[in-house]
């Protein structure tokens, strides 16, 4: 059986190994590890919790025992997809290098610039750092990678998901091309192995299980939860969720709850706080302070419940996780790999529940396929029984009749519906409303027009001409017409100088003496005694 002793390792890392309590190798470690001390490239796939990790490390810190850094310029990059495994191979680097001289810098979000740049411009060794926060430190030219001999992509699958990509292209750009390059994940998809050749030189390809397999120490279980209502969906998971967590009872000793939505995480730990249970949240959104708080607090056993998204799914090491439990079913098939892979690990048991809903079929047949084999299907916890829906059938009343027969009442239909309330005070203020503008309108319709409808002098009419050949185009309404047009008549007669008031309501009959026209000739005539003007301004008088 290979040791660690067997694998030309630097003799102080040796005895870190030896103090941290490893004799032997994983079989991951066995095969990578004489490869990486050649100068190899290195892709790693092997299963959650089998020390992939210091795979990779304990060469790095052999290797690099020689040299020294310069200023802004690290000697290796190790890059992680998320702040909680970045600061976990951190941890790893501190533990198996605490008897060198080697020195580390940490570059991750949520953490201030000016510690980070402090450890940067007195040179480090090994550099961990997420893409986002590395690229920072570059753009304000804080940052130098010509100096880069070995590289590492931990977790690499997710990192070169289409949303890294880019990235990761331009942080290899920064790099020399004569660096050693290190790729490992527990999922692999085949096209992010063809996009991992084009970053690796001659790699060897090191697979000690099959891919995107689960271990054999974790006993899983499909729950599967038929809502009473579609709505109920979320509230009556969170009611199995909390049986089963009874049901396992002192088994339990800790556990992972994986949403899917950083919401649902939120959601689901105030639940199981308001049930009594030792939760806590942790997902993006949460100040990375708090984020490490509560990652210390599971680890030390302060906090039971870890109710987390997708963020504590890749890399977390801790050994003693009893549980995961799959609030939400993932919609990627690798990420039930990653989640489940949080117990059992290094040759210890675990268990892991899944809570599914008929909407979640098309993800179960994704994830069965991928790992070759069907989840096994569990019962509800006792006490719990969640039933699908009914129809809800109207109680009907029978009644007597006179000669005795029963015959059932006739239930309340659009036709025989009783009217409310609610409902008369609709039809009350829509019938008001028809009442109040049934006057209104005939009222506008006569004010309108008297605004603009002024003639001017003939001579100036050009323009009125065109817009009152305008208005009567648009009026096609035989009787506004009328109505306009006597308007203007009866303006007219009183600019003429008539005072009549205008006679209404005379029906279809007009007395003649009425619609007789009285001009200025007719009362010139009348008054042959009264003095006018001629054209001319002078007086005439009659003989």
């Amino acid at each position: 059986m290979t040791k660690f002793s067997d694998l030309a390792l630097d003799p102080r890392v040796l005895k870190a190994v030896a103090e941290a309590g490893y004799e032997t190798p994983t079989p991951i470690q066995a095969q990578a590890i004489p490869h990486a001390l050649e100068g190899k490239d290195v892709l790693g796939i092997a299963q959650t919790g089998t020390g992939k990790t210091a795979s990779f490390v304990l060469p790095m810190i052999t290797l690099l025992s020689k040299g020294r850094a310069r200023a802004r310029m690290p000697r290796s990059l190790v890059l992680a997809p998320t702040r909680e495994l970045a600061a976990q191979v951190a941890e790893n680097f501190e533990t198996y290098a605490k008897h060198t001289k080697l020195t580390k810098a940490l570059l991750i979000g949520g953490v201030a610039f000016g510690e980070q740049d402090k450890l940067i411009d007195r040179g480090v060794d090994v550099l961990i750092a997420t893409p986002g926060r590395l690229l920072d430190h570059f753009e304000r030219g804080k940052l130098l990678l010509q100096g880069v001999q070995i590289m590492v992509v931990d977790e690499a699958d997710r990192m070169l998901d289409m949303g890294f990509i880019p990235d990761i292209e331009k942080i290899f750009s920064l790099t020399p091309f004569t660096r050693q390059t290190f790729f490992y994940s527990a999922t692999m998809a085949p096209e992010i192995e063809r996009i991992t050749n084009t970053f690796l030189s001659a790699a060897v390809k090191i697979e000690v299980a099959r891919q995107n397999s689960t271990s054999d120490t974790i006993t899983q279980k499909l729950i599967e939860v038929t809502p009473s209502r579609k709505d109920r969906t979320f509230a009556e998971k969170r009611a199995v969720l909390r049986a089963i967590i009874r049901a396992e009872g002192e088994s339990c000793t800790n556990a992972i709850i994986f949403c899917n939505r950083k919401m649902d995480v939120d959601v689901v730990a105030k639940s199981l706080k308001q049930h009594g249970f030792n939760a806590s949240p942790i997902h993006g959104d949460l100040d990375q302070s708090m984020r490490t708080r509560t990652l210390d607090g599971f680890r030390d056993g302060s906090v039971h419940l870890l109710v987390a998204s997708d963020v504590a799914a890749r890399g977390l090491d801790i050994p003693a996780v009893s549980h995961v439990f799959n609030f939400d079913v993932p919609s990627h098939p690798e990420d039930y790999v990653h989640r489940i892979g949080r117990t059992g690990r290094a040759g210890r048991e675990g268990k892991a529940f899944t809570l599914s809903s008929p909407s979640d079929a098309k993800y179960l047949a994704a994830i069965e396929t991928l790992v070759g084999k069907p989840i096994p299907r569990g019962e509800l916890p006792e006490g719990i029984e969640v039933k699908a829906e009914r129809p809800v059938k109207v109680p009907t009343a029978k009644v007597t009749e006179d000669d005795g027969a029963e015959k059932p009442k006739r239930t309340r239909s659009s036709r025989s519906r009783t009217r409310t309330p609610k409902a008369e005070k609709v039809e009350a203020a829509q019938e008001s409303v028809v009442a109040v503008e049934k006057p209104v309108v005939p009222a506008v319709v006569e004010v309108q027009p008297e605004q603009d409808t002024r003639r001017a002098p003939r001579e100036e009419r050009s323009d009125d001409h065109r817009n009152d050949s305008r208005r009567n185009d648009r009026n096609t309404d035989s009787r506004g017409d009328n109505r306009n047009d006597n308007r203007r008549d009866d303006r007219n007669d009183n600019r003429r100088g008539n005072g009549n008031d205008r006679v209404v309501g005379m029906g279809d009959h007009v007395p003649d003496f009425i619609l007789r026209s009285f001009r200025l000739e007719d009362n010139l005539s009348d008054n042959s005694s009264d003095d006018v003007e001629d054209e001319n301004g002078s007086e005439n008088t009659d003989e």
